[in-house]
């Protein structure tokens, strides 16, 4: 599978930026370098992510969201666990 993350990634199903099988195998987002757990949608070309904010919602039912501008970092999930297991296992031998 590729590991290359696309510009843009929604995780609303309604969005033309929806892709169900790359979600599936997980993504996280660092944001400012900060870990974001609360991200809906990202653009990397345009620096910004879209949160959740609070319990309210929209008059369709939707969570309300907020736009905020910044250094967008995505990266895979499995990938992350997987470098992980690897130095772990570097570090059992010695």
């Amino acid at each position: 599978m590729s590991t290359t993350l696309p510009d843009r990634l929604s995780l609303d199903p309604r969005s033309p930026h929806h892709d169900a099988a790359l979600l599936e195998r997980g993504v996280g987002i660092r944001f400012n370098g900060q870990e974001r757990t609360n991200v809906e949608e990202y653009c990397i070309s345009e620096g910004w992510i879209r949160v959740v904010v609070g319990k309210s919602l929209d008059r369709r039912g939707n969570p309300m969201t907020m736009k905020l501008k910044g250094q967008v970092e995505p990266y895979l999930l499995d990938e992350q666990a997987s470098e992980g297991a690897d130095a772990g296992e570097a570090g059992a031998g010695a």
